[in-house]
Protein backbone atom coordinates (compact mmCIF):
# COMPACT_ATOMS: atom_id res chain seq x y z
CA UNK A 1 0.00 0.00 0.00
CA UNK A 2 1.33 3.55 -1.02
CA UNK A 3 0.08 6.65 0.05
CA UNK A 4 0.36 10.16 -1.06
CA UNK A 5 0.15 13.14 0.19
CA UNK A 6 -1.04 15.74 -2.13
CA UNK A 7 -1.82 18.72 0.39
CA UNK A 8 -4.27 19.72 2.93
CA UNK A 9 -6.60 16.95 3.27
CA UNK A 10 -5.53 15.21 -0.24
CA UNK A 11 -4.58 11.52 -0.25
CA UNK A 12 -3.68 9.50 -2.99
CA UNK A 13 -3.54 5.57 -1.92
CA UNK A 14 -2.61 2.40 -4.25
CA UNK A 15 -3.79 -0.77 -2.68
CA UNK A 16 -4.76 -3.53 -4.57
CA UNK A 17 -4.05 -3.00 -7.70
CA UNK A 18 -6.18 -0.01 -7.84
CA UNK A 19 -5.79 4.17 -7.50
CA UNK A 20 -7.89 5.71 -4.81
CA UNK A 21 -7.57 9.72 -4.27
CA UNK A 22 -9.37 11.27 -1.43
CA UNK A 23 -10.87 14.59 -0.58
CA UNK A 24 -9.15 15.93 -3.95
CA UNK A 25 -8.08 19.58 -3.08
CA UNK A 26 -5.37 20.43 -5.32
CA UNK A 27 -6.05 22.81 -8.21
CA UNK A 28 -6.43 25.67 -5.79
CA UNK A 29 -4.08 24.88 -3.27
CA UNK A 30 -0.95 26.98 -3.31
CA UNK A 31 1.13 24.95 -1.46
CA UNK A 32 -0.18 22.08 -4.33
CA UNK A 33 0.47 24.17 -7.41
CA UNK A 34 3.30 21.73 -8.69
CA UNK A 35 1.10 19.28 -8.37
CA UNK A 36 -0.30 18.65 -11.79
CA UNK A 37 -4.11 17.12 -11.85
CA UNK A 38 -4.22 15.79 -15.23
CA UNK A 39 -1.67 13.68 -14.36
CA UNK A 40 -3.29 11.92 -11.49
CA UNK A 41 -5.05 8.81 -11.68
CA UNK A 42 -8.36 7.32 -10.07
CA UNK A 43 -10.22 4.61 -9.98
CA UNK A 44 -12.31 5.50 -6.56
CA UNK A 45 -12.73 8.83 -5.27
CA UNK A 46 -13.40 9.42 -1.24
CA UNK A 47 -14.96 11.94 -0.05
CA UNK A 48 -15.47 12.64 3.91
CA UNK A 49 -17.60 15.42 3.28
CA UNK A 50 -19.11 18.34 1.20
CA UNK A 51 -16.69 21.24 2.09
CA UNK A 52 -14.96 22.92 -0.90
CA UNK A 53 -11.78 22.23 0.25
CA UNK A 54 -12.53 18.47 0.10
CA UNK A 55 -14.59 18.70 -2.99
CA UNK A 56 -12.51 20.67 -5.02
CA UNK A 57 -11.01 18.59 -8.23
CA UNK A 58 -13.39 15.80 -7.78
CA UNK A 59 -15.86 16.73 -10.65
CA UNK A 60 -12.73 17.15 -13.18
CA UNK A 61 -11.08 14.45 -11.99
CA UNK A 62 -13.64 11.86 -11.98
CA UNK A 63 -14.84 13.38 -15.36
CA UNK A 64 -11.74 12.30 -17.07
CA UNK A 65 -10.99 9.12 -14.75
CA UNK A 66 -14.43 8.21 -14.65
CA UNK A 67 -13.79 7.19 -11.07
CA UNK A 68 -16.56 5.82 -8.71
CA UNK A 69 -17.46 8.21 -6.07
CA UNK A 70 -17.90 7.30 -2.31
CA UNK A 71 -19.27 8.99 0.10
CA UNK A 72 -22.28 9.40 2.43
CA UNK A 73 -25.51 8.73 0.74
CA UNK A 74 -26.56 12.80 -0.01
CA UNK A 75 -23.10 13.48 -1.60
CA UNK A 76 -22.88 10.24 -3.65
CA UNK A 77 -26.56 10.61 -4.71
CA UNK A 78 -25.73 14.66 -5.38
CA UNK A 79 -22.63 13.34 -8.35
CA UNK A 80 -24.78 10.57 -9.68
CA UNK A 81 -27.46 13.38 -10.25
CA UNK A 82 -24.95 14.79 -12.06
CA UNK A 83 -23.98 11.88 -14.03
CA UNK A 84 -20.93 10.54 -11.91
CA UNK A 85 -20.52 7.38 -11.43
CA UNK A 86 -20.69 6.75 -7.45
CA UNK A 87 -21.33 4.02 -4.38
CA UNK A 88 -23.77 5.57 -1.55
CA UNK A 89 -22.69 4.60 2.61
CA UNK A 90 -23.76 5.42 5.38
CA UNK A 91 -22.19 5.40 9.01
CA UNK A 92 -21.37 1.99 10.26
CA UNK A 93 -21.88 0.18 7.02
CA UNK A 94 -18.73 -1.54 5.26
CA UNK A 95 -18.33 -2.60 1.62
CA UNK A 96 -15.70 -4.89 -0.33
CA UNK A 97 -14.35 -3.37 -3.12
CA UNK A 98 -11.85 -4.70 -5.47
CA UNK A 99 -9.09 -2.70 -3.85
CA UNK A 100 -10.27 -4.02 -0.06
CA UNK A 101 -12.69 -3.48 2.53
CA UNK A 102 -13.77 0.12 3.11
CA UNK A 103 -16.04 0.93 5.96
CA UNK A 104 -17.62 4.46 6.92
CA UNK A 105 -17.16 5.28 10.24
CA UNK A 106 -18.32 8.50 12.46
CA UNK A 107 -16.50 11.95 12.57
CA UNK A 108 -17.77 15.18 14.36
CA UNK A 109 -17.64 17.99 11.76
CA UNK A 110 -19.92 19.62 9.31
CA UNK A 111 -21.12 19.20 5.64
CA UNK A 112 -22.40 21.29 3.27
CA UNK A 113 -21.20 22.20 -0.46
CA UNK A 114 -19.89 25.24 -1.52
CA UNK A 115 -23.51 26.51 -2.91
CA UNK A 116 -24.59 25.78 0.76
CA UNK A 117 -26.79 22.49 -0.45
CA UNK A 118 -27.07 19.82 2.13
CA UNK A 119 -23.72 17.01 2.18
CA UNK A 120 -25.63 14.65 4.67
CA UNK A 121 -23.46 13.67 7.41
CA UNK A 122 -19.33 13.90 7.89
CA UNK A 123 -17.30 10.76 7.94
CA UNK A 124 -14.17 8.54 7.98
CA UNK A 125 -13.14 5.33 6.82
CA UNK A 126 -11.07 2.61 7.37
CA UNK A 127 -9.45 1.29 4.34
CA UNK A 128 -8.35 -3.05 5.22
CA UNK A 129 -6.41 -3.92 2.27
CA UNK A 130 -3.15 -5.74 1.24
CA UNK A 131 -2.99 -6.90 4.98
CA UNK A 132 -2.35 -3.13 6.13
CA UNK A 133 -5.52 -1.20 7.39
CA UNK A 134 -5.71 2.56 7.43
CA UNK A 135 -8.33 4.67 9.54
CA UNK A 136 -8.97 8.24 7.18
CA UNK A 137 -10.61 10.05 10.24
CA UNK A 138 -11.74 13.38 7.66
CA UNK A 139 -12.01 16.77 9.15
CA UNK A 140 -13.50 15.50 12.51
CA UNK A 141 -13.41 16.75 16.18
CA UNK A 142 -12.35 13.80 19.01
CA UNK A 143 -14.68 11.60 19.61
CA UNK A 144 -14.97 8.98 21.85
CA UNK A 145 -16.75 6.51 19.12
CA UNK A 146 -12.74 6.52 17.92
CA UNK A 147 -12.80 3.90 20.73
CA UNK A 148 -15.17 1.77 18.94
CA UNK A 149 -12.74 1.24 15.61
CA UNK A 150 -9.58 -1.20 17.75
CA UNK A 151 -12.55 -3.42 18.42
CA UNK A 152 -13.09 -4.55 15.03
CA UNK A 153 -9.99 -3.48 12.87
CA UNK A 154 -6.02 -3.30 14.16
CA UNK A 155 -4.42 -0.43 12.47
CA UNK A 156 -1.34 0.27 10.77
CA UNK A 157 -1.58 3.87 10.29
CA UNK A 158 -3.96 6.70 11.49
CA UNK A 159 -4.38 9.46 9.27
CA UNK A 160 -5.97 12.18 11.52
CA UNK A 161 -6.03 16.44 10.91
CA UNK A 162 -3.97 18.34 13.20
CA UNK A 163 -4.75 21.43 12.24
CA UNK A 164 -6.80 22.89 14.91
CA UNK A 165 -9.50 25.49 14.40
CA UNK A 166 -11.83 23.55 12.44
CA UNK A 167 -10.86 20.16 13.28
CA UNK A 168 -8.53 18.71 16.52
CA UNK A 169 -5.32 20.15 17.42
CA UNK A 170 -2.30 17.77 18.09
CA UNK A 171 -3.06 17.11 21.61
CA UNK A 172 -6.00 15.88 21.08
CA UNK A 173 -4.85 13.99 17.69
CA UNK A 174 -2.42 11.99 20.25
CA UNK A 175 -5.61 11.14 22.59
CA UNK A 176 -7.17 10.34 19.22
CA UNK A 177 -4.16 7.64 18.43
CA UNK A 178 -4.39 6.47 21.83
CA UNK A 179 -8.02 5.68 21.04
CA UNK A 180 -7.90 4.08 17.49
CA UNK A 181 -4.70 2.36 19.28
CA UNK A 182 -2.25 3.29 16.53
CA UNK A 183 1.28 5.19 17.16
CA UNK A 184 2.28 5.44 13.06
CA UNK A 185 0.08 8.78 12.58
CA UNK A 186 0.67 10.90 8.94
CA UNK A 187 -0.89 14.44 9.73
CA UNK A 188 -3.18 15.89 7.54
CA UNK A 189 -5.44 19.15 7.25
CA UNK A 190 -2.28 21.84 8.25
CA UNK A 191 -0.78 25.11 6.93
CA UNK A 192 -3.01 25.47 4.22
CA UNK A 193 -4.70 28.30 5.50
CA UNK A 194 -4.09 30.75 8.14
CA UNK A 195 -6.10 29.65 10.78
CA UNK A 196 -4.20 26.38 10.51
CA UNK A 197 -0.54 26.56 10.48
CA UNK A 198 1.34 24.50 12.73
CA UNK A 199 5.06 24.17 14.06
CA UNK A 200 6.16 21.15 12.49
CA UNK A 201 9.13 20.13 14.93
CA UNK A 202 6.63 21.28 18.30
CA UNK A 203 4.16 18.84 16.67
CA UNK A 204 6.65 16.16 15.95
CA UNK A 205 8.18 16.68 19.50
CA UNK A 206 4.70 15.94 21.01
CA UNK A 207 4.00 12.96 19.62
CA UNK A 208 7.56 11.47 19.77
CA UNK A 209 7.12 11.89 23.77
CA UNK A 210 4.49 10.06 24.06
CA UNK A 211 6.22 7.29 21.94
CA UNK A 212 4.29 7.52 18.82
CA UNK A 213 5.42 8.60 14.95
CA UNK A 214 3.87 11.45 13.47
CA UNK A 215 4.53 11.76 9.74
CA UNK A 216 4.34 15.48 8.18
CA UNK A 217 4.96 14.64 4.51
CA UNK A 218 5.81 17.17 1.88
CA UNK A 219 3.80 17.55 -1.14
CA UNK A 220 4.18 14.89 -3.49
CA UNK A 221 5.89 12.95 -0.93
CA UNK A 222 5.26 9.18 -0.20
CA UNK A 223 5.54 6.44 2.14
CA UNK A 224 4.66 2.47 1.79
CA UNK A 225 3.02 0.36 4.35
Amino acid sequence: MKITFYGHASLGIEVGGKQILVDPFISANPNASHININELQADYILLTHAHGDHVLDVEYIAGRTNAVIVSNYEIATHYGEKGFKNHPMNHGGSWTFDFGKLKYVNAVHSSSFPDGSYGGNPGGFVIEGEHKNIYIAGDTALSMDMKLIPMRIKLDLAILPIGSNFTMDVEDAIIASDFVECDKILGVHYDTFGYIEIDHETAIRKFFNKGKDLMLLDIGESIEL
